[in-house]
């Protein structure tokens, strides 16, 4: 399934829906206001919480935790390779890598040696939009979270 995903998801204050191919809502984010580090909940369109995320502060580098019901899921950290940078992703769901160029937003999330999702600006002819190409057979809401954490360290290097 594609979904759109507007880029700089973290706003203060701003909630706002992730959409199916299709132009329906499918689900919703929202951010804490006057907190330290960024936090956001990603909410099916019933209002269910399905993924809390949470920036782990000082730290050199990014680093993020996945929570689902209240328990740590997943672990995102960037770490800087020979070139560019890299993501490490610690799951429960399985061992994810990153390839391509998620600093341009054209990139592929592998899981144990398989592509499960495709990131991309091609996908969709809005500036501030991009696509997110998810497998039939992955958590849809797991995925999106892991992006919404990528789409997050992007925007907090071009600061």
């Amino acid at each position: 399934m594609r979904f759109q995903v507007r880029e700089k998801i973290f706003s203060f204050g701003d909630d706002f829906t992730i959409k199916d191919e299709m132009g329906n809502d499918f689900f919703i984010i929202r951010g804490k206001v006057f907190s330290l580090g960024d936090k956001l909940q990603l909410f099916n369109m019933s209002g269910e919480e399905l993924f809390y995320i949470e920036q782990k502060l000082l730290r050199m580098l990014p680093e993020y935790t996945i929570f689902k019901n209240g328990n740590p899921v997943a672990l995102v950290k960037k770490k800087v390779a020979f070139f560019g940078s890299k993501f490490i992703i610690e799951s429960e769901y399985g061992y994810y890598e990153i390839e391509g160029k998620p600093f341009n937003y054209n990139f592929s999330i592998m899981k144990n040696n398989n592509v499960v999702a495709t990131v991309s600006k091609e996908f969709f002819s809005f500036s501030d939009t991009y696509g997110v190409d998810i497998s039939d057979n992955e958590d849809y809401g797991f995925i999106i979270a892991l992006v919404i954490v990528i789409d997050q360290i992007i925007h907090d290097d071009r600061k």
